[in-house]
């Protein structure tokens, strides 16, 4: 089965090598993904995020989907010292840089649980797969035509922050200022929930924030810098490199 389809403002694919899964699965699969869109988008005057970021829902109201996702949001926050946070000052509760990973991590395990053994499945960029191996190529952030990694993953999920393609949007949480240390900062981990989060709360934190996702269990980390130069860690699986 291979479905591509957009979903939460970027292109989504599945790609399943099973040739047994029913393809309702794929259709529960972007359901999914359409309906955690509708709930936790911070663009949707009707979600369930914007509803709570305006007072019409207490803490209490909030479904246990959206409470999960704050709580990692506020152990993340704790873990960098502020430097990611979801609520900046002057702006609203924007909780996307958990929701992608944790919505496309679910429907992984969606996948897992209707019988997939191996599949990969990619969203925009941040990329979840079963079996394997699976080879995963690194953006270079300087040139869209080039890699400049090659990942061999098994049963895993990697995920890249970056300048290159919505410019300089990840913010400090400490300053509230853009982070121009680091041009695209990659972590491979056990679940798409953690490595998207931690890539995000790494590039946050600045060229610091290498070491900080190296020294998180299972992660490992690959940043290009301003100049070229790469930090990783030792672990990072690369294959190849540009």
């Amino acid at each position: 089965m291979r479905r591509v389809e957009h979903v939460m403002g970027f292109p989504v694919s599945l790609r399943i090598d099973d040739p047994d899964v029913a393809e309702e699965t794929g259709d529960a699969v972007f359901a999914w993904l359409r309906a955690a869109d509708a709930r936790f988008s911070p663009f949707r005057a009707d979600s369930e995020v914007s509803r709570y970021d305006r007072g019409e829902l207490s803490p209490g109201e909030l479904s246990a989907g959206l409470v999960g996702v704050l709580g990692i949001a506020e152990h993340y926050r704790a873990a960098t010292g502020g430097a990611f946070d979801v609520r900046l000052p002057g702006r609203g509760l924007d909780p996307c840089a958990v929701v992608k990973g944790w919505a496309v991590q679910r429907a992984a395990e969606l996948l897992t649980r209707a019988g997939a053994r191996r599949f990969c499945l990619n969203a925009g960029g941040d990329v979840v797969v079963s079996g394997g191996p699976w080879r995963v190529g690194v953006r270079h952030p300087g040139s869209a035509d080039r890699l400049c990694a090659v990942l061999g993953l098994t049963d895993a999920a990697v995920a890249t922050s970056a300048r290159y393609e919505r410019g300089d949007h990840i913010l400090d949480g400490r300053t509230g200022r853009p982070v121009t240390g680091v041009d695209s900062l990659t972590v491979v981990a056990p679940t798409l929930t953690e490595a998207d989060t931690v890539a995000t709360a790494a590039f946050a934190l600045g060229e610091q924030g290498v070491a900080w996702a190296a020294a998180r269990e299972g992660c490992e980390v690959y940043a290009v810098l301003p100049g070229g130069r790469v930090l990783r860690s030792a672990g990072f699986p690369t294959e190849a490199a540009a």
